[in-house]
């Protein structure tokens, strides 16, 4: 086990390095100019001497190569240098964003297992029943929804009509529930029939046959022999998808108001924000690959016949 992580601890430098090159040209050919959008979050009219001058004290005047390599040292020194529009330091604007991200992400996940585990047991017990039919129908309604227009539905009834709900901010536990919502809808169906695909799948293996036979309830074969490896594809699919929810909730936390990476990552897009765009990236992507890493080792915990190469 040991050697496995270390051996995927070590893919992430050469990953995070293409990542990087990858990241920092996207940014230089985005439509727009830095150093106009640096003039004009600062008021200043953007004449070519001053766009000239902001070119030279955002080091933009000098060639790409050499850019990258002053940026990819400081990278290896934990420096992702500062923002063009807040002057503050990329990381500390990172880590204050991510924290509230990571609270709505967490939430989200709490919904998805709430909701999607006792539907997917029930639609494997009574398959073809009426319920499996609603989690069916569900499937395709939460793939093929808008997570925006959700969130706008959800803020016109439980906001606006109803008042029970707050519609944006972070003061509250209150204002956490519909951005959770809105951002685990998405995934609820489709981890449902996960896992009553893999529960309908494992019902039929020898060992449940020869427990059926010992006279073992039905309610019994499911929790206890059949379930814990049934969660083996929901964990996978979850390390898969973590960074994903992660980075899909700019599209919520920018409808609710909530102050996480998302609103912080759009405006700095707007802005034309290179150290904070690329410092969200690289950040983005070490999410990725320990979130895979860490549903590998969990699905090695749960099923022990489970290997991880070395």
């Amino acid at each position: 086990m040991k050697k496995y992580v270390l051996k995927r601890l070590l893919i992430l430098i050469p990953v995070l390095f293409g990542i990087s090159i990858v990241a920092f040209i996207l940014v230089r050919i985005m439509p727009g100019d830095a150093a106009t959008a640096y003039l004009n979050a600062a008021r200043i009219p953007p004449t070519s001497e001053n766009i000239q001058m902001a070119m030279s004290n955002l080091g933009l005047d000098r060639p790409i190569a050499i850019q990258y390599l002053d940026w990819i040292g400081n990278v290896l020194r934990f420096d992702l240098g500062k923002s063009y529009l807040s002057k503050a330091l990329v990381s500390e604007e990172l880590v204050s964003g991510l924290k509230y991200t990571m609270v709505l992400t967490f939430a989200s996940i709490s919904w998805l297992f709430i909701i999607s585990i006792p539907l997917g047991i029930y639609s494997a017990v009574h398959a073809g029943g009426k319920v499996d039919n609603f989690g069916r129908v569900l499937g395709f309604m939460g793939s093929s929804m808008p997570t925006f227009w959700l969130g706008f539905l959800l803020v016109q009834f439980f906001a606006i009509k109803i008042g029970i709900l707050p519609v944006a901010g972070a003061e509250h536990w209150s204002n956490l529930i519909l951005p959770s919502i809105t951002l685990a809808f998405g995934y609820i169906p489709t981890y449902s029939r996960i896992l009553r695909n893999s529960l309908l799948e494992n019902m039929k293996s020898p060992s449940v046959i020869y427990a059926r036979s010992r006279g073992i309830s039905e309610k019994n074969i499911v929790f206890f022999h059949v379930l814990k490896n049934s969660l083996i594809p929901l964990i996978t699919s979850l390390g898969m998808n973590f960074g994903g929810m992660l980075s899909g909730s700019v599209i919520v936390e920018n409808v609710f108001s909530w102050p996480g990476l998302g609103r912080t990552i759009v405006g700095a897009i707007s802005g034309r924000d290179y150290p904070m765009i690329q410092g969200y990236i690289i950040l983005m992507a070490i999410i990725f690959i320990l979130s895979n890493l860490l549903a590998d080792i969990a699905c090695a915990s749960i099923d022990p016949r489970i290997r991880l190469e070395v």
